[in-house]
């Protein structure tokens, strides 16, 4: 098959030159690319196997082991004749599993009777590229075994009576869709370099791209053929950079403006230093030099430290380029030490909490944090998608007019006279209890760490006898059973452990009462703490919101975290109750989910102070059909004053689920 050049790709220099760092430089640590659909990084990852050298291998081996080299079968000979072969390239499937990453029992020799270990994909990429596409998707334990083989070079495999320990060096490269669900941050720390692709903006460069790929559809050999010289020329200059790296010097300025960079970043470890150093040597190497000048450090610094800045996952910002360039500068703070590190602190540096593009004016909030102007403000109503504020409406700047329902400043009970007109605070602290965010027994859904899994898609931890019409039988269990004398029709079957990911569905009342002793602002901190809950254990989130007329679709499921947390921030309060057509609408977007990932359970969180009159019972039948549509029903109580109607534990009883308070966050903001 042809591939498309690498020296032909447009507009993704930064993709091109990471990649061509670790081919000069495997010690680099691979690289992750993040970007769009339609990117180019599976093009440019296949285009960088060709200009690779030739690697040196046994002739008698299947993989590329060398002499002396720890091989699955063991070490190779010394004297094992040798002959060059193209350096491999190697895909990991998403659908793998661990026995097809790291090796298993080979099951054909085991059915003749004898116990031999089948290599799997980190043998065959030895010497060569593991390309991982879409590694974000990949289950946690497949990217642990990955990595931890990448860092050590080495491949080790204790399971199902097979204990195998090989060479396994190899160019890591994963990509992925940042939209789709991110790394955690432990696992970005692990790759060498990080690339942000973008599609680029210059209609005459995609227009360029566009040329090139109909070019290379129409005839690829002829394509291929024309762009030979400069692919022949990429590949020579790999292979001296390759031969000349270890003379390549890292002066000690250079080396001071690495790690003073680090320390003023506030990039943790020091990971991030000597991954710098060794992608500045390798530019350096790359471009003919004998020493690393300050241009190597500051190319290589973004593509070695991007990944690795300290960033709060749900506050949607995103690191400017000038604070890596004053961190290199060493200039600030003004009285840096020697080598430029400064004080070792991160620079300050300012942010757009609501992430929109021109924020309302602010001032200092009660709790410390910054307080929005009232509504009405520039871009104000954009966030959230609440309706404008009516003609007529009152002032709602301290909630609803007074009404009967005894606390000051709340409309009465039935909400027949509170205004529509949004009021917006910002979070305060406070957090959901642990208790309304479980999911009892155990699930089939896709990983995550939400609830206990079982099933075919958890991990296999052991066998046990099979039981009469077992469906989940271990073949290896069952043939390493027969190999040690066990009955002929004796069969074994899986013993599984593991974590799920689930659907948060969360309902919020943001009426006007909830205005009221700034109960929706402590709402927002506890929902802001769950998203963080959420990112870490891989759930998939959606937040529904009723005020006024109806409920409305806050956060489309699976929606990116950080744009939750500004929608989250920007949520007004005002108006009346609609807390049946809300209830409602919770269980019409479970019932919708379940067709799309039918093993994915779904938990229910209504949040409200249940400040409404139920007097036709819609509230109660909505309720009952939300507990049925989802697999656990929790509503959080933000009821508080002498005067309480109790609606909300009479609702998570109509539905089958529990009623917890809201608890307050004292430690730190939630925000």
């Amino acid at each position: 098959m042809t591939l498309f050049p690498l020296s032909a790709i447009v507009g993704q220099e930064a993709l091109v030159e990471a990649l061509l760092i670790n081919a000069v430089a495997p010690d680099v640590g691979g690289v992750l690319v993040r970007g769009q659909r339609g990117t180019a990084k599976s093009t440019a990852v296949r285009a960088l196997a060709p200009l690779l050298p030739a690697v040196e291998a046994a002739a008698d081996e299947a993989f590329a082991f060398a002499p002396g080299e720890r091989g699955p079968a063991g070490q190779v000979p010394f004297e094992a004749p040798v002959a060059r072969r193209a350096a491999p390239l190697v895909e990991v499937p998403l659908g793998a599993t661990l026995d097809r990453l790291v090796g298993a029992l080979d099951l054909g020799r085991a059915l003749a009777g004898e116990q031999a270990f089948e290599p799997g994909l980190l043998a065959r990429a030895h010497q060569g590229i593991l390309y991982v596409d879409e590694v974000n998707l990949l289950p946690d334990h497949l990217v642990d075994a990955l990595l931890d083989a990448a860092a050590s070079g080495v491949a080790r495999v204790e399971r199902d009576a097979v204990s195998v320990e090989h060479d396994a060096r190899f160019l890591l490269v994963g990509t992925m869709n940042v939209e789709e669900g991110d790394l955690r941050p432990q696992l970005l720390d692990r790759f060498g370099l990080g690339v942000d692709v973008r599609t680029p903006e210059d209609p005459a460069v995609r227009a360029e791209i566009v040329r090139r790929r109909l070019a290379f559809e129409r005839d690829p050999a002829a394509f291929a053929a024309r762009w030979g010289p400069e692919e022949d020329a990429l590949a020579a200059r790999v292979a001296v950079a390759r031969d000349r790296l270890g003379a390549v010097r890292l002066p000690e300025r250079e080396l001071l403006r690495i790690t003073g960079a680090c320390a003023k970043l506030g990039v943790d470890g020091v990971r991030g230093d000597i991954v710098c150093a060794r992608a500045a040597r390798a530019l350096a190497a790359l471009d003919g030099a004998g020493e690393v000048g300050e241009e190597h450090v500051r190319r290589a610094a973004p593509l070695a430290l991007a990944h690795r800045r300290r960033r709060d996952p749900l506050d949607g910002h995103t690191p400017a380029h000038d604070e890596l360039d004053r961190a290199l500068d060493g200039d600030e703070p003004p009285d840096d030490g020697p080598g430029g590190s400064g004080n070792g602190g991160p620079p300050r540096r300012r942010s757009d909490r609501d992430g929109g593009s021109r924020a309302p004016a602010e001032r200092p909030g009660d709790d410390g944090s910054r307080e929005r102007a009232p509504a009405g403000s520039a871009g104000d109503d954009g966030a959230s998608g609440a309706p404008a504020p009516r003609n007529g409406d009152h002032d709602a700047r301290h909630g609803a007019a007074p009404g009967r329902a005894g606390d000051a400043g709340e409309p009465a009970a039935d909400d027949a006279a509170a205004p529509a007109r949004p009021r917006r605070d910002p979070p305060a602290p406070a957090r959901l209890p642990l208790a309304a965010l479980r999911l009892a027994g155990a699930g089939r859904g896709p990983h995550g760490r939400r609830a206990r899994a079982a099933g075919p898609g958890a991990g296999e931890i052991d066998s046990r006898t099979a039981a009469a019409g077992a469906a989940d039988l271990a073949i290896v269990a069952t043939l390493r059973a027969r190999l040690t004398g066990a009955e002929p029709g004796a069969l074994r079957e899986h013993v599984r452990s593991g974590r799920e990911g689930a659907l948060l569905c969360l309902l919020v009342d943001a009426s006007g009462s909830m205005g009221a002793r700034r109960r929706l602002a402590r709402v927002k901190g506890a929902v802001l703490g769950l998203l963080r809950d959420a990112y870490a254990r891989r759930d998939r989130v959606a937040i529904l919101a009723f005020r006024d007329d109806g409920a409305r679709l806050v956060v489309a499921p699976g929606a990116p975290l950080e744009r939750a947390a500004q929608a989250v921030r920007g949520l007004p309060t005002g108006g009346r109750t609609p807390l049946a057509a809300g209830l409602a609408a919770a269980a019409e977007l479970i019932c919708r989910e379940a067709l799309r990932e039918p093993d994915r359970r779904a938990i229910a969180i209504v949040i409200t102070d249940g400040r409404v009159a139920d007097r036709d019972g819609r509230a109660h039948a909505a309720a009952a059909r939300l507990g049925a549509a989802a697999d656990a029903l929790h509503l959080v109580d933000t009821e508080d004053g002498p005067v309480r109607l109790g609606l909300a534990a009479s609702l998570a009883r109509a539905g089958g689920g529990h009623v917890h308070p809201l608890v307050p966050a004292t430690s730190r903001s939630a925000a």
